[in-house]
This record gives structure tokens, sequence and C-alpha cells, in this order.
């Protein structure tokens, strides 16, 4: 059992996050680490996947090396809105045979059987193909939701990438173009049985988040790592061992802006307890209601969260206007100049000039 520090967790927290000093050298290796870099084309200042990864590898990040990752070298593919290391899919491949437990979704299935299989052989004989070229012929719908609107080919799509039947082949612009999964994926892939491939992918999940409880569903782990309690909480965390021995390490952390929906951020009561910070998405707010600001980006100094950066690109303008660095508590002057800094290295990796606030 390990008794850690509320200061240590969150820093076994930040390291495994790839948020500390010590920067990542490639695309590739922050993929393998997180598991996942989320794809979300709101772009105040820049989509999700930008911000993500120049969060961590910083200005020697380009786009066009996530494009090479993915469909050039095929080190990452898409599944369920990000972009994943291709060693996953071993891992995932089984559960994703098993899908879908929920009784509702087997049953749209089973009720649009014929549409299913006309997808599928709309693809095979013409894929990669965007959702408007497939004919919507379903029996059944699904009635538009926030997610979803009334075109079924993209509903069904999602439910055969869930099944490991189709997959994402590559992207033009925003839009996915669709193929079958035998054509996208590589072959010869290492087989697991499903409490195997479960008990390693808890292993992975625990290695990008460093620490997390034992029982979350936010975060699920199983037994994965080693126990841990930490400093004032009653529940039982666990800890990854590589994030433990990072704790030797004494780098004086950095200034990061986080996309809001970096990983990071993803398991809100870890954020409340470890970090003091109780972040809420201000996107879907109507306006009046908003703090911060629709899209800003929490920002992170050391182990700590110190304020929000509320702030867009104007492209025709050229400029990243800052509207504001809400700070949680007044900055000292050091810390100015350290969130000053890593504004002006955004506008640069961004090639844009900036209007201050």
């Amino acid at each position: 059992m390990h008794h850690l520090t509320k200061d240590q967790a969150r820093r076994i927290a930040v390291g495994a996050q790839l948020l500390d000093a010590f920067r990542p050298g490639d695309v590739v290796e922050v993929a393998e680490q997180l598991g996942a870099i989320k794809i979300d084309p709101t772009a105040t200042i820049a989509p999700a996947e930008q911000t993500i990864l120049w969060s961590r590898i910083g200005s020697a990040y380009e786009g066009s090396q996530l494009t090479k990752a993915v469909d050039l070298d095929h080190n990452l593919f898409e599944y369920d809105g990000a972009f994943r290391p291709i060693s996953l899919l071993p891992l995932m491949l089984p559960s994703m045979r098993e899908w879908p437990k929920r009784a509702s979704t087997r049953a749209w299935l089973e009720a649009n059987s014929t549409f299913r299989t006309e997808v599928l052989a709309r693809l095979r004989g013409e894929g990669p193909l965007l959702a408007t070229d497939i004919p919507d012929t379903a029996e059944v719908t699904v009635p538009p939701d926030g997610w979803y609107g009334s075109n079924q080919v993209v509903h069904m799509l999602d439910l055969l990438q869930r099944q490991g039947e189709v997959a994402v082949a590559r992207r033009e612009g925003r839009h996915r173009l669709w193929d079958l999964a035998e054509r996208v994926y590589p072959q010869n892939l290492p087989e697991y049985e499903l409490d195997e491939a479960e008990r390693l992918r808890n292993e992975r999940r625990l290695q990008a988040f460093g620490i997390a409880k034992q029982r979350s569903p936010w975060t699920p782990v199983g037994e994965a790592g080693e126990s841990a309690v930490v400093e004032g909480m009653r529940q039982k965390y666990r800890v990854h061992p590589d994030a433990l021995a990072t704790l030797k390490q004494d780098d004086g952390g950095r200034v990061a802006f986080l996309s809001p929906y970096d990983g990071m951020l993803f398991d809100r009561p870890r954020l409340k307890e470890l970090f003091e910070f109780e972040y809420v998405l201000e996107q879907f707010k109507p306006k009046p209601q908003r703090r911060y600001g629709y899209f800003s980006h929490p920002i992170l100094m050391g182990d700590r969260f110190v304020g929000m950066l509320e702030a867009e690109v104007n492209r025709d303008r050229d400029t990243l206007t800052v509207e504001a660095v809400h700070e949680f508590l007044p900055f000292e002057a050091e810390e100015y100049e350290m969130v000053r800094a890593e504004i002006d290295n955004l506008a640069e990796w961004l090639g844009v000039g900036i209007r201050a606030w």
C-alpha cells in the first residue's frame, strides 16, 4: 500500500498525461501513453486533437505529423471520436465482438438487418465511402438528437464500427470515409481472450491517468497497478508503478492550456478531489450563464489549475484575440510572465499575431 500526499498524487496525474516539463517527442509517443486523442471540430483556438498534441509536444508539433501517423504510417486509427494507437486495437477487438449489451440497441440492429446488409455490401463493392454516398434504407429509424440527425446511415455506421465490422479509412477535411474493417485494420494482430484483453486495457488506462480511484465509473482500472491511499481521501486508489517512479524527478512543472476535451479533464470527480478544480464546460450554457466564456481552456501551472484562457483565433485577421485570462487567485508576477510566455508560444504555433486582453 502506497501512502501519497495530494501533491504527489497530482504530480503523478500530471506526469502520466505528459503535461510535466519533460515533453514527448512525437505524435505516436503521445498516443501510446494517453491511449486516446479526442477529435472535436470546435476551433475557437484549434480543433481538440491539434490542441491536445500541441499542449504536450509544444512548438515542434505540426498538424501534418498527425495526418502522417494516421493516414500514411497507420500507427494510429480512428475509433469512437478519437485517434488511438494501433497497439490498443487487439485489446479492443474482443469486447467489440461482444457488443452491444443493451437490449434496445440489439433490437434496432435486428429490426434493420436488411439495411445493415445493404450498408456492408455497398462498402464491400465501392468503399471507402462517405456516409452520404450510402442510401438510407432503414426500416426502423432513431429520432434525431443532439448527436445524430435524421440520416440513419451515420447511426448504422457508428454501431457497425463498435462491432468491429467497419472502420474509418481516412478523412476528407472533417468528413469520415468508411470501409470494411478488414481492409482498414492490420491483419495478423495478436489474439486475446475477453478477460485478458480487459485486464490489459485496464493497465493501459491506468498508465494514461497515473492514478485513479479503484472503483470509478469515469476511469475504470480494475485491479491494475498497485494500491494507494491519498491523504484526506477515504477512497482507495490504484497507482501505476511507472508513475510512482516519476516522483523522484523534480522538474518544476510548466504552464499548459488544455482543450476542454482534453483527457486530463475527463474524470471530473478526480479533478475535484485531487486538484480542487470543479470544471464545467460552458459551451452548451446560455451566454448569460457563462462565467469564463464559450470554450475557455483551463490553465494548468505545474500541478495546479490556476485559471481559464478565454481566447479565439480570427483567421481573417490572423490574430489570436485574448478576451481574458481568468485568474482563480491573483497571479504573482512570475506566474503572469509564465502564462504570457505560453500565450506567445500558442500564437507562434498558430502562425498569428496576438490581440491581448
